[in-house]
């Protein structure tokens, strides 16, 4: 195959006259011209014949009338049908950067890597390619970040042809088809099982709700052995309420009994001070489906599919308003007379809600701002945090998601750690003075550092986020597992590392669409969080939940892995020249668990081997995703892993 990558001068010389030329010659096509509605990008939409941010597309200086404007991380997938011949472009960071951004372009064909420029950076000279696709059959263009995220990656493909072979009837079509995902989805398993949580802590003298999740043939019987003082347990339902009586630590043998069997499992309580989410949380919050379209209606169907979808069985306890409940700022009335937050029309009674919630067996938590307003646009809690915590203790909340949004106005542009940390201290102390437990769940996207205080005595954080907001592009996911490289060792027990929700099924802020996720990179997703001890809060349409994505939330041998009670986020222990991943974490039973994570854009085989891990000898080894033991071997193990896919493995073997 004959590759040209060519440096062009800043004057646009050495340029084919057919890129920069008003019409494509006969027996070609232009790429803009077909349809881009199947790319994929980090930010906004590909664009034919203009750049991302809507102008000309331009690159040192010279104006193209055709091409595609996009961002990294982008891809678009051709299928060619063997009708292709040559294919041209000239690349670059579009000048209207003015030297910003960094991006790498890369033409896949048939599989193989045919071209691949150096990492180019706004104001360097553009980039020809030329590429022979005699015989080829698929053609992807890929738009990377250059390794160092995707701010201002406003990537051209400027002038971007197809040549057509002579006399083809054929016409090539971008396509959204991928890999089939790497999984097995087995069907449901009749035998009785457990699930879920190991761990669980309480403040005695405050109530007290947890659900035993189970699987198998109906019905099910519930039982406890040593259950604390103060807690009792509906034996049908299988939902533990009360209020511990005091301190300790206490092991409850949990039974389940059913047609598939009798299960058991060791269920720790721990009560005491802040012992909160001492294995991350799990459930649902509203925002990546909803936005602040959010309405009780669609909280509460959230809530009654929690249970007739299976999920409460697999582990998941939360359903978690987020931003859009409140009354918008600057309404009238967005206080009572009393100072205390209201409601708006889209939740008529929140204390009804809450008991709704909790008598399917779930809590259910809220969001809000210590600014004035949400970054909705809705009542903050800003001078009224006691009260608002309160509020939120009476009407029965469980959970709180605190939002840094307008909060910049009070500490200022740049604000100091100290500026950070203030209002998260300010509602900690606020939520202490409740009588009620109250997950606390910081919102500011990492600023300061925050994995190194979200834990102080001050604040007290059960989970703190560490990035900007997720979106559901691959870009998106790959940048953030990227970035956990520098904390994985500061979440333990009641204080986790947040990457944020899950970008799964329906998703959409409100427009809904399917997620612009392949099924291979939604594995990836589901593995790289549970190997980071991440909470899992599913930000799909609970309504509409498809057998694939069914299947990833409710991998009970992946989700183990999340829930594992010793706590300890995976870490980065290889990394190749391709990106090629291997991250393991040690769990409670002996055991490792290890993700082979391969952001290349085509397959590649990984290794694991046992010095990067810890280990050494002869280890069994089990693939979570296929339900199956491999075998054992000695010193490594080796697997092809799709594009952007993860193979997750347990290797070793567990203790009695």
């Amino acid at each position: 195959m004959a590759v040209s990558i060519e440096s062009l001068t800043a004057q646009g010389q050495d340029i084919p006259a057919v890129l920069s030329a008003s019409d494509a010659p006969m027996g070609s096509i232009w790429v803009g011209s077909l349809d881009l509605q199947n790319a994929e990008q980090g930010y906004g939409e590909t664009r034919a014949d203009i750049s991302i941010g809507g102008n000309k597309l331009t690159l040192g200086d010279k104006v193209y009338p055709h091409g595609i404007g996009t961002h990294a991380e982008g891809r678009l997938v051709i299928d060619l049908h063997g009708a292709a011949t040559k294919f041209q472009a000239v690349v670059g960071v579009d000048d209207e950067r003015k030297g910003l951004g960094s991006v790498q372009f890369t033409v896949v064909v048939d599989g193989h890597e045919a071209a691949k420029t150096p990492v180019l950076h706004g104001g360097d000279q553009p980039q020809l390619l030329t590429v022979d696709l005699i015989g080829a059959r698929h053609m992807v263009l890929v738009t990377g970040d250059g390794g160092d995220g995707n701010r201002d990656d406003h990537a051209d493909w400027a002038g971007a042809l197809l040549t057509l072979a002579s006399g083809t009837a054929e016409r090539p079509e971008t396509t959204n088809e991928e890999a089939p995902p790497r999984l097995k989805m087995p069907p449901p398993d009749p035998q009785t099982a457990i699930h879920g949580a190991r761990l669980i802590g309480s403040t005695p003298g405050r109530p007290f709700l947890f659900s035993i999740s189970a699987t198998g043939s109906a019905p099910l019987a519930y039982s406890a052995r040593s259950l604390p003082a103060g807690l009792t347990l509906d034996g049908k339902t299988g939902i533990i309420t009360g209020s511990l009586k005091s301190a300790g630590r206490t092991d409850v043998r949990l039974t389940v009994t059913g047609p598939g069997g009798t299960a058991h499992r060791i269920l720790t309580i721990v009560g005491g001070d802040h012992q909160l989410a001492l294995t991350p949380p799990m459930g649902w919050n509203s925002w990546n489906v909803w936005g602040v379209t959010v309405n009780e209606d669609k909280v509460k169907d959230a809530a009654n599919e929690m249970i007739s979808a299976g999920l409460r069985a697999h582990g998941y306890q939360f359903v978690n308003i987020d931003d859009g409940w409140q009354v918008r700022a600057g309404k009238p009335n967005p206080r009572d007379a009393q100072g205390n937050v209201l409601s708006n029309e889209q939740f008529p009674d929140m204390k009804a809600l809450c008991d709704f919630v909790h008598a399917k067996g779930l809590r259910i938590g809220i969001y809000s701002s210590p600014g004035p307003r949400t970054c909705g646009g809705f009542t903050g809690s800003y001078q009224h945090e006691d009260q608002d915590a309160q509020t939120y203790a009476n009407w029965g909340f469980d959970y709180l998601k605190y939002d840094w949004c307008s909060y910049h106005e009070v500490a200022g542009p740049k604000p100091s750690l100290e500026a950070m940390q203030k209002p998260y201290q300010v509602m900690r102390a606020s939520l202490d003075k409740t009588n009620r437990d109250i997950v606390y769940s910081l919102c500011q996207y990492g600023m300061g550092d925050v994995w190194k205080w979200g834990n102080d005595p001050s604040v007290l954080a059960n989970c703190w986020r560490t990035n900007g907001d997720i979106m559901d592009r691959w870009g998106s996911v790959w940048s953030i597992v990227q970035s956990e490289t520098g904390h994985t060792s500061y979440g333990d027990p009641g204080h986790w590392n947040d990457p944020d929700m899950l970008q799964v099924g329906i998703v959409g802020f409100g427009h809904t669409h399917p997620s612009g996720l392949s099924k291979n990179e939604q594995i990836t997703h589901i593995s790289m969080w549970c190997l980071f001890a991440s909470p899992l809060l599913i930000g799909c349409d609970m309504t509409r939940l498809d057998p694939f994505t069914l299947a990833i939330l409710t991998n009970d041998e992946a989700l183990d892995i999340d829930q594992d009670p010793l706590g300890q986020e995976a870490k980065l222990v290889f990394k190749d020249n391709h990106d090629g991943e291997v991250w393991a974490r040690p769990l409670s039973d002996g055991t490792w668990a290890v993700g082979l994570l391969n952001g290349a854009v085509e397959d590649e085989k990984l290794t694991v081997r046992w010095s990067d891990v810890g280990i050494a000898g002869s280890q069994k080894v089990r693939d979570l995703w296929l339900h199956e033991d491999i075998g054992t071997f000695d010193d490594s193990y080796s697997v092809t892993v799709p594009s952007h896919g993860t193979v997750l493995l347990k290797i070793g073997t567990p203790k009695s």
